[in-house]
């Protein structure tokens, strides 16, 4: 048989290079607990899929997309489809069980996944004993090398190192190191401290197994009453570019793209989803709306530029329809982002040139029914099973959804298990095989550029030792204490050791372990201290998401329990800190305080340290706070700074 030149040639120079790569590579440590291990040439294989010969998937000398590529090519339906989806890890036991909340996790379940359905990414959220959820994501694993082709699995999470705890946006802290809210970042504005901050989670969260973040966002907080705020890095788009860049650069270790020490980041959410109507979240129908307009949407697209300089490895859809924004001179179609091939395809893909993942945002090929749309019954708790996010699409057979998502550019549909749907589009001729090999081939390279197929495996025991290092634990207080914005200074040091304290939301045991007397009343004390939070109402309680959201006013009145507790002061000085996971009022406070601070999560420990002066706040404000709710009531949900006459302007601190 005679072979073309060319290829001979390719062969050659292919055989070159990797003997060149033998003579430099070194051997890498092999985690296996399933598999055998193949001897070539005095080197160490996996063999994954146990036919006893290295195949070229396995082969840790060949650069990621060769190994993609090959793996790919002896993939068949079932197995494209089980990684185009980016399932739950089930939990064994509780009463949030459905979303992965729990102790454990359910492995019998597990198995189902990973084996029956092929399904090799997954969400976790496990809490708890750090070296546990180590253990059980390595138990997990396993499960993983004895499946088809030993395909280890991706686990990812949403962010678990702050204080805003809502089930489906964040996970508790717990053992993780604590640090402000990234809005608290945006208000220090140092680039530096944020690529720490990074690097200290991508650390942690290697410990544990977890090699993927569901995070930064690098939507704008320019719709003041909108509740997912607290996630943001602020209104100013060249402030949140620079602190999502480094966010994404100590997460994937370096602004070169994936590598062995990478946490595959995921930026989110592809666009305008800052600019909601309302300040409604679109994770409720109610709220599925963005108000960014075309002339807006610029502004809101310059962060995720910051993203795309470090090379970030995958983007998420935002679930919002934008329906004030036309492309090349063309309406967007009236779908969430995560359906909406101009703003994928069109936009992301060709006019940013990203080449990267999509990573569809949970829910969106789910059923959106009567519940959904309507809430449940008053007095009646909604539950998981109204959880859908298919706006625009929702009278389209589940199947069908799939095939839009995928076809306008998705890669893998987050938050289902239902591979069958997948398989059904491929069936009806909605979804092409070469789309899907497409789309593997790029999740599966980033598998390769990580290192799970060498090493999926963690120390359980050293999982302690990192997650909850002191080290880390004290530079999250640290800037817990310098993201606090001084908005009134007290004209002396109110705080000095040994004077009587009235607390409120504060621990009592904090205060006298930092040398304070605490007494029962505020008559009695020679200063009261209140922690507060930005008001809120909940008018959404049908609903599961609107339920645990904070919606509505932002204004303090009687009826609130931290205002009531100013007003109880009566003539003791009072020095008082709110939390800003949405941009407070402060019209009918600021005159009652002696000191007043904005903070974006901070402990007890930590803020009497900046109240007694022992500490400096050294934050500005990464978004003005409104002077009335009439005034955010009147300015534009996608521009910043824009409310008339704010009480305390963008980037305030007081002097």
């Amino acid at each position: 048989m005679r072979f073309p030149i060319g290829l001979f040639l390719t062969a050659s120079i292919f055989a070159q290079q990797l003997a060149a790569q033998n003579a430099t590579r070194r051997q890498p440590e092999l985690g296996h607990r399933q598999v055998s291990l193949l001897t070539v040439n005095g080197l160490q294989f996996k063999d994954l899929n146990h036919n006893g010969k290295l195949d070229a998937y396995e082969d840790w000398r060949l650069p990621a997309h060769a190994r993609a590529a090959n793996l790919v090519s002896l993939m068949g339906l079932e197995d494209l489809a089980g990684v185009m989806v980016h399932g739950t890890v089930p939990a064994a036991s509780g009463a949030n069980a459905a979303i992965g909340m729990g102790s454990g996790y359910d492995y019998a379940k597990a198995k189902e996944l990973i084996d029956g359905r092929r399904i090799n990414t997954f969400i976790t959220r496990l809490g708890g004993d750090p070296a546990n959820i180590a253990e059980s994501n390595n138990r997990l694993q396993e499960l993983a090398e004895s499946a088809h082709f030993g395909i280890p699995l991706t686990i990812s999470t949403d962010p678990r190192n702050n204080f805003l705890y809502v089930p489906g946006a964040s996970v508790e802290a717990g053992s993780f190191s604590k640090w402000p809210e990234t809005t608290g970042l945006a208000a220090i504005n140092d680039a530096a401290l944020t690529r720490r901050y990074a690097d200290i989670v991508r650390k942690e969260y290697i410990a544990v197994g977890i090699r993927e973040a569901l995070s930064p966002q690098a939507d704008l907080a320019t719709e003041p009453r909108w509740s997912r705020l607290n996630g943001t890095f602020g209104e100013d788009a060249d402030v949140a570019g620079k602190q999502v860049e480094a966010y994404v650069e100590g997460m994937q270790k370096g602004r070169t793209g994936l590598n062995a020490g990478s946490v595959v980041t995921v930026v989110k959410h592809w666009v305008g989803y800052g600019a909601q109507r309302d300040g409604l979240d679109s994770h409720n129908y109610y709220g599925r709306y963005s108000d960014v307009t075309t002339e807006q949407l610029p502004y809101h697209i310059r962060p995720f530029l910051g993203a795309f300089d470090a090379k970030v490895a995958a983007v998420m859809p935002t679930y919002s329809i934008l329906d004030k924004v036309t492309l090349d001179g063309k309406p967007l179609e009236q779908a969430g982002a995560g359906m909406n091939k101009q703003l994928l395809t069109g936009l992301l893909r060709g006019k940013y040139g990203f080449k990267g993942a999509i990573v569809s945002d949970w829910g969106i090929t789910s059923d959106c029914g009567d519940i959904c749309k309507n809430g449940m019954p008053a007095g009646q708790r909604p539950g998981v099973s109204q959880i859908a996010m298919s706006w625009g699409v929702e009278d389209l057979p589940r199947p069908e959804r799939f095939a839009m998502a995928i076809n306008a550019g998705v890669d893998q549909v987050g938050g289902t298990e239902d591979v069958a749907a997948l398989l059904d589009a491929n069936k009806s001729g909605k979804l092409s095989e070469a789309r899907m090999r497409e789309a593997v081939t790029l999740l599966m390279e980033q598998k390769f550029e990580i290192g799970l197929f060498e090493n999926p495996y963690v120390d359980a025991a050293a999982a302690k030792k990192v997650v909850g290092d002191p080290a880390s634990l004290a530079a999250g207080e640290a800037a817990q204490q310098r993201a606090m914005v001084p908005l009134k200074k007290p004209a002396a040091n109110l705080l000095k050791s040994g004077v009587k304290v009235w607390l409120f939301h504060i621990d009592g045991s904090a205060a006298e372990a930092a040398g304070y007397k605490v007494v029962e009343s505020p008559e009695e004390a020679d200063v009261a201290l209140i922690r507060a939070e930005t008001p809120w109402e909940s008018p959404h309680k049908g609903y599961f998401f609107g339920s645990r959201q904070h919606e509505g006013r932002l204004n303090f009145q009687p009826g609130d329990a931290a205002y009531d507790a100013l007003l109880k002061c009566g003539k003791t000085p009072v020095l008082m800190t709110v939390y800003m996971d949405r941009p407070a009022i402060l019209t009918e406070v600021k005159d009652r305080v002696a000191g007043l601070w904005a903070d974006f999560g901070v402990s007890d420990r930590a803020l009497l340290g900046v109240l007694s002066g022992k500490a400096r706040a050294e934050g500005h404000l990464p978004f003005e706070l409104p002077s009335s709710m009439e005034a955010v009531e009147q300015q534009q949900s996608g521009l910043p700074h824009d409310s008339k006459n704010p009480l305390y302007p963008y980037g305030y601190a007081a002097k």
